[in-house]
């Protein structure tokens, strides 16, 4: 059904046919083993080869260790940035051997490269294109009162009851929302009005600059992140479209560097940046590149979800609830098995067979983290929404194709409108648009319960879903084979978690 995509970005290509849219530390007593991995390190940092950035995991503390970076210097590693308080340094080293030689260093944790090609990446992959409204499409909306001109297109804030939600209130000022995506267009009409510059930064190098603009996505970069942002906070201004939070503020954390890859340093400092700048919710709809699932078994891999892993968690002690895009695959994340075709998605990939239980999707298979499936018009799980009982917690639209799911007049696509960069709008569909919805209403909850820890806002979250149960059997073409298998109950189940968002709910309990 589906065309190649770039498949970090949890945003759907569907043939025009059907629908279109894209898709460290204070290490006391470390000295001697330092010493040690200098010594051995001097043998090695003379080897050549590519130019590759790691992340060292060490024991979080007051300041970074300076035994620990001698270790790094000695080695071959040049340190980039270090972020004390969650204990990861980030490094840049053409010596083959780097990882392998700082891991014997006291105090290091773990320590692996976030990326197989060399400094910079080169994408392989397409960043896909929405499906642009055109000027003569804008101008047939016709808005009911108290609606944006678009809000008669979007089927999917009355399906969450954000349109009564409403209503009652558009949301807190005192409350903001970062996209850490792929950069946010600030000046388009919908976002501009709620953008939070003090918020923002370009963190693509692993360490934030906070230059005018930096946070928007360059001329040839994906419009990802603007649509994401206009789902959770489009202003209701009389302009475009309407966001599920239109009261609340947006800020662009952009993390994704040119070629369109997500790497471990940007992502976490898009976190941290997050946690420090008063943050209320982060909406995360990619998967790290370069691996789909990264196994713990790997030093590599492990290294990246340690670190990651200590970023949400910080995030979410600052009081940030942190949402993720379960992913367009349709996979079972609670099978005991997955054939993983894209990974390394900056090298060459090749089939491999993970256990989803020893091997993870992040930030979304994190502990801590709200995991969202998608659901279209029909309020039943999208075609290519991942699943799996006990992974995922909430559901939310994210469109499909109108083959399967058509929405009811006026709309007239089945996917989800937004805005793009240079003042437009277009569809797209995708569990990225499936965790925005969920970030907005978190965004309510969180305006409605101002002294709520981010803990009690997911609380709220999950009791305040409407139950959905299993859609079984679930056949979504009709060609008589069930295409995916849902366990549990009404109120908690592999297709929609504790439920459907319910935006209304929200504001009033």
């Amino acid at each position: 059904m589906t065309a190649p995509q770039p498949r970090h970005l949890r945003v759907l290509s569907i043939p025009v046919g059907m629908a279109m849219a894209t898709a460290l530390a204070f290490l006391p007593n470390a000295t001697a083993s330092a010493t040690d991995a200098a010594t051995t390190a001097a043998a090695t940092a003379t080897a050549d080869g590519p130019s590759l950035s790691y992340v060292v995991n060490v024991r979080p503390g007051p300041g970074t260790s300076k035994q620990v970076q001698k270790a790094i210097g000695e080695a071959g590693g040049t340190v980039v940035t270090s972020y004390d308080q969650i204990g990861v340094i980030v490094v840049h080293s053409s010596n083959p051997d780097f990882a392998k030689t700082v891991r014997t260093v006291r105090g290091v944790e773990s320590a692996g490269a976030t990326r197989t090609a060399p400094l910079p990446a080169q994408s392989t992959t397409d960043v896909g294109t929405p499906q642009v409204l055109g000027a003569e499409q804008v101008a047939q909306a016709q808005a009911a009162a108290g609606q944006d001109p678009l809000e008669p297109l979007q089927w999917d804030l009355p399906a969450i009851k954000a349109d009564k939600a409403h209503e009652k209130t558009l949301g807190s000022r005192n409350v903001t929302v970062a996209v850490i995506d792929t950069g946010v267009d600030d000046t388009h009409p919908d976002i501009a009005p709620n953008f939070d510059r003090r918020a923002s930064a370009n963190c693509v190098s692993g360490k934030p600059d906070t230059a005018d603009g930096a946070w928007r996505p360059g001329a040839a970069e994906s419009p990802h992140g603007t649509h994401v942002a206009g789902e959770i906070a489009g202003a209701k201004n009389g302009v475009g479209i309407t966001g599920v939070a239109p009261g609340v503020k947006v800020a662009g954390i952009k993390v994704s560097n040119p070629d369109g890859f997500f790497y471990t340093e940007s992502v976490v400092c898009g976190f941290v940046w997050a946690a420090e700048h008063g943050v209320d919710v982060t909406n995360n709809s990619y998967y790290t590149d370069p691996w789909y699932f990264n196994c713990k078994n790997d030093p590599d891999q492990k290294a990246l979800v340690d670190a990651i892993t200590r970023a949400t968690r910080y995030a979410e002690r600052k009081g940030t609830v942190n949402v993720a895009a379960a992913g367009n695959e349709n996979y079972d994340l609670a099978s005991d098995s997955i054939t993983d075709p894209v990974s390394p998605n900056d090298g060459t990939p090749s089939d491999r067979v993970v256990d989803p239980s020893e091997c993870y999707d992040i930030p979304t298979q994190l502990p801590g983290v709200v995991t969202v499936a998608a659901t279209g018009a029909k309020g039943i799980k999208s075609s290519f929404s991942n699943h799996g009982l006990g992974v995922i917690d909430i559901a939310a639209p994210g469109g499909d194709s109108t083959a399967y799911q058509p929405p009811r007049s006026p709309a007239t696509s089945g996917l989800i409108l937004g805005p793009l960069p240079g003042g437009k709008w277009g569809y797209m569909a995708g569990t990225s648009m499936a965790s925005p919805h969920v970030a907005g209403v978190a965004a309510l909850i969180k305006s409605t319960h101002p002294h709520a820890s981010a803990a009690q806002v997911k609380a709220l979250l999950y009791a305040g879903a409407d139950a959905t149960p299993c859609t079984d059997p679930y056949d979504i073409n009709g060609d008589g084979k069930i295409d995916a298998v849902c366990e549990g109950p009404k109120n908690y189940n592999g297709f929609y978690g504790w439920g459907t968002a319910d935006a209304l709910a929200a504001v009033t309990k």
